[in-house]
């Protein structure tokens, strides 16, 4: 029965998301259309699933913002002879190519606010005080935050270094006004509302699991766990350890996400989500054909190739095996030899052409937010406050993916004598970096941290500045203004 209900909710969502994205951006032509499909929950669910479905889009998540633009400029990838790719990796913000690109996702991810507004806005849903209008604006709030919340990360500079600085416009409204520009604090602010909001409206969202196909699958909704993970996300990010902790503890701790044994590792994420760790993951059974035309095939100027050193900080490590390294990592022929290519987020029955064999508890899709980032937050925020107990977080992702526990005590290696050799940030963000390679979230956490990029080839150092960490606001934007 379980699946039946899955298969009618996938082909539900289907055909909910094509009608929703041809009308709820058109106004006021469209308003009377969208009033009355936002007049049931049944349209509200259909509105819902539309906004779902452009996360996916090239644009947004489904390229752009997980494996290409963001690992392009964390230097993880590149891909020689192709300008705009090249342009992109030397932060050169200016180039035309790289100005279209975050014009299109500036564009994009506004338009889908737009969306989630349009159904925050609906009766039924701003005024929400019972089942299920309450998940439907618990959910629309954390979509909101967390789509703003990356705008932020891209646009407008480190909050722990200015917390003044120029912000972005927070979009509350779904209307032809473009809000105005506001400060990065009162951008945080308006974040972090819209997820206490949502938290509270999502706190009993367990107890109606399985009411109807909205309430099925969790994991392609943004859930309570997702509003948790993301409030512990936007904190670290402000510099508010003990807020991260309360919240990324509280994910831990809910027992509903594990950490998968290393035995799990490999295929865990290929285009599909993580049984165990996906909090948060978009639904898309088109995944494939972006992932194997950009990271596994080898066409010039187009797929995406490996940073050079790459094995060296998963071969770093001597205390065990690490199962991330041959389970992330491929080689594929081209000509007479070998190319190593990054096989972690492609379909493996899709490309054996054997997709009828796929497990049917497995859903095609991206994972947004999985329960690693919660332990590595922990170990950090702890790191000076209780050194032990951050190293028992830091430790527990490690024998989860075939590594030994790191001792603190040491024999060193010239003098035989026991030294002490703490953990350190520098031990989690080498973990971060083996673990989320290729998932459009360490030119993030290097910006957090105003860290230097090292180029792809080793050449050059991109010192940390806004230079590098803050994309200029498209000219579009500006030129609608006056």
């Amino acid at each position: 029965m379980k699946k039946f209900r899955y298969i009618v909710y996938l082909v539900v969502a289907l055909f909910a998301t094509t009608s929703c994205e041809d009308f709820l951006n058109i106004i006021p032509e469209g308003q009377a259309k969208r009033d009355e499909l936002l007049a049931t929950s049944e349209g509200i669910e259909e509105a819902m699933y539309g906004v779902y479905a452009q996360l996916r889009s090239n644009t947004l998540y489904g390229q752009e913002l997980h494996f290409q633009t963001l690992e392009v400029m964390a230097h993880n990838l590149y891909c020689d002879g192709n300008t705009s790719i090249t342009a992109l990796g030397k932060f050169e913000y200016d180039n035309t190519s790289v100005k279209s690109l975050f014009e299109s996702i500036w564009t994009a991810m506004y338009k889908n606010i737009s969306n989630a507004n349009s159904v925050l806005d609906a009766p039924l849903v701003a005024n929400a005080k019972e089942f299920p209008y309450t998940i439907y604006r618990g959910e629309a709030l954390g979509l909101r935050a967390f789509m703003h919340f990356d705008l932020v990360r891209l646009f407008a500079e480190q909050y722990t270094q200015n917390a003044n600085a120029a912000g972005i416009p927070y979009a509350t409204e779904f209307s032809l006004k473009t809000p105005e520009f506001e400060s990065l604090k009162e951008n945080y602010e308006h974040i972090l509302a819209d997820l206490h909001e949502a938290d509270s409206l999502l706190a009993d969202e367990e107890k109606y699991e399985g009411e109807g196909n909205y309430m099925l699958d969790r994991q392609i909704h943004f859930n309570k766990y997702a509003v948790k993970a993301t409030l512990a996300r936007v904190y670290l990010t402000m510099g508010n350890k003990a807020e991260a902790a309360k919240y990324a503890k509280e994910v831990i701790d809910g027992g509903k996400y594990y950490l998968k044994e290393m035995t799990e590792v490999k295929n865990d994420l290929a285009g599909v989500l993580s049984k165990k760790e996906c909090i948060f993951g978009i639904y898309y059974a088109g995944f494939y054909t972006q992932v194997y035309e950009k990271l596994h095939k080898t066409t010039t100027r187009y797929s995406l190739d490996l940073r050079a050193d790459y094995k060296d900080i998963y071969n770093k490590d001597h205390l065990g095996n690490d199962y991330r390294l041959s389970s992330y990592f491929t080689t594929v022929t081209l000509g007479s030899d070998q190319v190593d290519r990054l096989c972690k987020l492609t379909d493996i029955y899709e490309l054996d052409n054997n997709a009828a064999s796929r497990p049917l508890d497995l859903i095609l899709g991206i994972n947004m937010i999985r329960i690693p980032e919660m332990y590595y937050i922990m170990a950090e925020v702890l790191l000076d406050e209780d050194p032990a107990q951050a190293l028992a977080y830091y430790n527990e992702v490690r024998t989860h993916r075939g590594l030994e526990p790191l001792k603190t005590e040491a024999v060193d290696e010239n003098t035989g004598e026991l030294v002490d050799r703490p953990l350190t940030l520098q031990h989690i963000n080498e973990e971060r970096y083996k673990e989320y390679f290729g998932e459009g979230q360490l030119y993030f956490n290097m910006k957090r941290l105003n860290q230097s990029i090292v180029s792809y080839d080793n050449v050059t150092t991109y010192e940390a500045s806004k230079k590098i960490y803050v994309i200029p606001i498209p000219d579009i934007e500006i030129e609608n203004r006056y």
